[in-house]
């Protein structure tokens, strides 16, 4: 067989687990919703859930965990899953807020908004991680989940999607720091950026990388005095 042929059954059948995964669930409650975020390591730029509750029977090939695709295969995925899906709601935090609340809290206010904004209310929720405080009173914490579920395994392709494609944007704003090569994550380049520029208004000031970044950029400017010139 050939093996690319093998590849796409090998990936089907990893799909098809995920459904399996979550038809106890379905059986047991009806309408569930999957909730995942992304966002939480990287240096700025907001941190993103999504809540999605699927049909049923749902044909989704080759969906997997956001990580473990490609963005091209995010990307093909991501229309869809909005135009097949019963609902889909979607959650942003933004830096100044995850700096005032911390980057668990505001991924939990993130997941409640995507939860808040779906049409269709679920009778149980799984979410990937940790248990949702404040969160629907019927709900499952799953870890590894978004692996695992294929209702999670969908809503962390809508928020991944949502995010890079936010990102992408802001890198219009603020070309300087290479946003739409790395995301915002913790790159070389990023960190070089922030040393030459210091951080701009979407950065997270709690991040260590970005706090240190604005030590460096400031005495860069104290030491460019005339007096400093002039010695």
């Amino acid at each position: 067989m050939p093996a690319r042929r093998l590849t796409a059954r090998r990936k089907a059948r990893r799909t098809q687990k995920l459904f399996v995964f979550d038809e106890p669930y379905r059986l047991q409650y009806g309408v569930i919703a999957g909730v995942d975020e992304v966002g939480c390591g990287p240096l700025a730029g907001p941190v993103v859930a999504a809540a999605v509750i699927l049909s049923h029977p749902c044909k989704l090939p080759r969906l997997n965990d956001s990580k473990l695709l490609s963005s091209e295969e995010r990307e093909h995925l991501y229309p869809i899953i909005e135009s097949s899906a019963v609902a889909v709601g979607v959650g942003i935090v933004e830096a100044d807020e995850i700096d005032r609340i911390n980057i668990r809290q505001a991924g939990f206010a993130a997941m409640r908004i995507a939860l808040s904004r779906l049409a269709v209310h679920p009778n149980h929720v799984l979410i990937d991680g940790f248990r949702l405080p404040s969160g629907p009173p019927s709900q499952t914490h799953i870890v590894g989940g978004d692996a695992l579920s294929a209702h999670i395994a969908a809503a962390s392709v809508m928020a991944k999607v949502t995010r890079d494609r936010l990102m992408l944007a802001l890198h219009d704003q603020y070309p300087q720091y290479g946003f739409h090569e790395h995301k915002g994550y913790c790159t070389r380049a990023h960190l070089e950026a922030l040393k030459k520029f210091g951080p701009c208004p979407i950065h997270r000031l709690s991040y260590a990388p970005v706090n240190n970044s604005r030590r460096h950029v400031s005495k860069k400017h104290d030491d460019a005095t005339p007096e400093a010139i002039l010695r």
